[in-house]
């Protein structure tokens, strides 16, 4: 499998991936073994354990699969929403490590408290509490007690995974709130880290084909393209290994403090560090989705799908002062007015 000059980038450094079970946590903890980091993979799936996803994937094969490949890894069993065992994780690192490198927070698990069919005010409140404490709580306490190793040399990157580099929103409130809160929370990290050798950031993958996106389309790694015909889409999605290559290429640039604070696409920094995916491949995932749904704004009388096709773009790219062409367009196929940047469309006369 091709390595893109990765290899031994990160010799004699050690990384923590929070989140390293499956998915874009997996393909980062993956590509910083490949690279010759140390890698403390971190999770709630261990083997015997079951991490309250209903998938087989482990903190267990993620490091088996790293020693595998020739790298170094140490799986260690952690819920990140509960602060002892964060606490604990951060001490036997400083004792056997030394030295942390690069924080990656790639914490989630939380696909089954989530209805993507309820609005907001039909939120069963009892999940918000547990929701909460799992995708955004876990962060902040892993920050709060991994990042004083960093401090205290000086150096390192902390990177917040979250999803779509796009300011609109993502369709779901509370899923908004969480993803578009990562990101404000690297922002304000970076703001406090400014005057230290520590970087910190946002980064968002494209059409991840994660373990579960593979099995819903009922294709492996290897005939992914077999489900081309089942979603066009997919024609432009990307491995969890080109993320990690992210990663790896944020990690060993001299410069990277300029990227702090700053919200980056994985295939955007593929193109800027000359990196590409397992495949060879540089997806880009938003340019086809943008040419998609601009199409269908001169198309008449779109269906319910090709609606809501238009609808979710036009909310995710709308205060994007560079999409603003393609935004009115996406407006005027919807019956709203596009007013720009800061304020919310409204029905055109007559349109509901």
């Amino acid at each position: 499998m091709e390595r893109v000059g990765q290899d031994g980038l990160m010799a004699g450094q050690v990384a923590l991936v929070a989140g390293a079970t499956r998915g874009a946590g997996r393909g980062i903890a993956l590509a910083l073994g490949e690279a010759g980091a140390l890698v403390y993979c971190t999770g709630r799936s261990a083997v015997g354990q079951h991490g309250g996803m209903d998938r087989p994937e482990t903190i267990d094969e993620t490091a088996a699969l790293i020693e595998q490949a020739g790298g170094k890894a140490i799986a260690v069993r952690v819920d990140h929403s509960h602060e002892e065992e964060v606490a604990r994780l951060a001490e036997r690192i400083r004792a056997e490590a030394g030295r942390l490198d690069v924080l990656v927070n790639s914490i989630w698990g939380a696909d089954p408290m989530i209805d993507w069919g309820r609005r907001f005010w039909e939120v069963d409140l009892a999940r918000l509490q547990p929701f909460l404490d799992q995708t955004l709580l876990s962060h902040i306490i892993t920050n709060r007690h991994l990042v004083p190793l960093m401090v205290e040399a000086d150096r390192g990157l902390i990177v917040e995974l979250i999803d779509g580099h796009a300011a609109g929103y993502r369709g779901h409130l509370l899923y908004d709130l969480v993803k578009a809160g990562l990101a404000r929370m690297a922002y304000g990290i970076a703001a406090e880290l400014v005057r230290t050798g520590v970087t910190a950031l946002a980064l968002s993958p494209g059409f991840l084909r994660s373990e579960a996106v593979l099995d819903h389309f009922g294709v492996t790694e290897a005939d992914w393209r077999d489900a081309i015909p089942k979603d066009r889409y997919f024609a432009e999605s990307e491995s969890p290994r080109l993320v990690g290559r992210a990663v790896v290429a944020l990690a060993a640039d001299p410069q990277v403090k300029r990227k702090a604070g700053q919200v980056h696409f994985a295939s955007d920094l593929a193109r800027d560090y000359q990196f590409s995916d397992v495949d060879g491949r540089t997806p880009d995932f938003p340019s086809m989705f943008d040419a998609e749904v601009d199409a269908l704004t001169s198309k008449p009388g779109l269906d319910d799908h090709e609606r809501y096709l238009v609808w979710a773009r036009y909310w995710q790219i709308h205060r994007d002062p560079a999409r603003q062409g393609l935004a009115a367009r996406l407006a005027g196929a919807l019956g709203l007015d596009h007013p720009g940047l800061d304020m919310l469309p409204t029905p055109r006369s007559g349109q509901a």
